[in-house]
């Protein structure tokens, strides 16, 4: 099992972007040997219902989540267009590591990967611990990932073990660059990073942030 830190400091990163990064594997695993860029409208399409809705480059609806009965539920499904889950999302409460526990297979007793609350230092700094997969099949070689940005919204980016950025979300811009809502995020993936893994942190957050 590798471990993986996910730190959500209130500081911004001056990292630089890379250009090779090692790919979350999952039995659903959807990489691209390019730069990809996505929208989340944190909303869901469904009526009365909560959660988001991703949009490829083109406008089409690639991922989605609904919770239809209340927000923050203790579990949550990331499903493609066709509403096949390719992420179950699990909170456990009660464990210590493990806050959220991330499924790629519905019939896995193993998560893919777990996602546990280590310690808060200072009024807005919080850090997490991941730990990505749970037999030799899973694993990958590198560790100390983490994640940062401010507790205040949903901004952060994703940095492997040396420091290379992974994958960044912010708010998105119009084309005049003004902001939009802080519900509209604009989400760019560096390549050969599982974009399902990104898109179940960006889920995990906004379940933290009570925006879902």
């Amino acid at each position: 099992m590798a471990k993986v830190h996910l730190c959500i400091p209130s500081a911004s990163s001056s990292c630089s972007m890379a250009k090779v990064h090692l790919c979350i594997p999952s039995s659903s695993s959807s990489c691209s040997t390019q730069r990809e860029t996505y929208t989340i409208w944190m909303k869901s399409l469904v009526l009365n219902s909560n959660g988001y809705t991703v949009y490829d480059s083109n406008g089409e609806v690639v991922f989605r989540i609904d919770n239809y009965d209340s927000k923050c539920r203790s579990e949550v499904y990331l499903m493609d267009l066709r509403g096949n889950i390719v992420c179950t999302i699990l909170r456990k409460k009660l464990l210590r590591f493990g806050l959220w526990d991330c499924y790629n297979d519905k019939d896995s007793r193993i998560p893919w990967f777990k996602v546990g609350k280590a310690f808060g230092f200072f009024n807005n700094d919080y850090i997490y611990d991941i730990l990505v997969g749970t037999n030799e099949a899973q694993s990958i070689s590198s560790s100390n990932h983490r994640m940062e940005g401010s507790i205040d919204n949903l901004e952060f980016k994703i940095f492997d073990g040396e420091g290379r950025i992974m994958a960044v979300v912010q708010r998105k811009l119009s084309s005049s660059g003004v902001a939009l809502g802080e519900d509209v995020l604009f989400v760019t993936i560096e390549p050969h990073i599982d974009h399902i893994f990104v898109m179940s942190l960006v889920a995990i957050l906004g379940l933290i942030r009570r925006k879902m």
